[in-house]
C-alpha cells in the first residue's frame, strides 16, 4: 500500500466496517449472537487490520506513504507518525477498534443496570464521535445510579 488511493480505501473500509458495528450496536437486538458479531467481526477485524498495519510498518513491508521516522516520545515524534497517510489511517483505525469496544461496554452495562436505549443512545453517540467524552458521561451516570440505589437499600 503506497499510493494514497490505497490509504484512502482502506481508511473508507473501516470507517464503514465499524459504523456497521455502531447501528447494530444502537438499533439490533442485543442477543449473544449480535453482541458477538460486533465484537469479533467488527472490533477484532478492526484491531487485526491495525496489528498488520503497524507489523508491516515497524519491519518495513509496508510503505506509510511519506516521510518515515516519529516515535512516541514527544509531541513532534508522534506529529511525525501521523503525518503521513498510512499513519492517519492507522491511528483513525486504532481509534475505531477501541471506541466500538468501548461503546460495547456501555450498552452491556447500560443493559445490565436497566438503562433503555434512549438513555444509552446519547452516550453512544457521543463514544462513536468523541471517545472520552461519550465514556465520561456514562461514568457519571451509571456512578449517580449506583449511589442512589445503594442508598434506597
Amino acid at each position: 500500500m503506497d499510493d494514497d488511493m490505497n490509504w484512502e480505501s482502506l481508511y473508507l473500509l473501516a470507517n464503514g466496517w465499524a459504523l456497521i458495528g455502531w447501528l447494530a450496536l444502537a438499533f439490533a437486538p442485543r442477543s449473544p449472537r449480535i453482541l458477538s458479531a460486533i465484537l469479533y467481526a467488527g472490533v477484532a477485524l478492526l484491531c487485526l487490520v491495525y496489528a498488520v498495519t503497524i507489523i508491516g510498518f515497524l519491519t518495513g513491508g509496508i510503505d506509510p506513504g511519506g516521510a518515515a521516522g516519529g516515535d512516541f516520545t514527544s509531541l513532534a515524534g508522534v506529529m511525525k507518525l501521523f503525518d503521513t497517510p498510512g499513519g492517519a489511517t492507522l491511528g483513525w483505525t486504532h481509534y475505531l477498534a477501541f471506541d466500538l469496544f468501548v461503546g460495547m461496554w456501555i450498552a452491556r452495562d447500560a443493559d445490565q443496570k436497566g438503562f433503555g436505549r434512549i438513555v444509552q443512545l446519547p452516550f453512544l453517540f457521543l463514544t462513536l464521535m468523541a471517545g472520552p467524552v461519550g465514556l465520561l458521561g456514562w461514568l457519571v451516570v451509571r456512578e449517580r445510579r449506583a449511589r442512589a440505589l445503594a442508598k434506597a437499600r
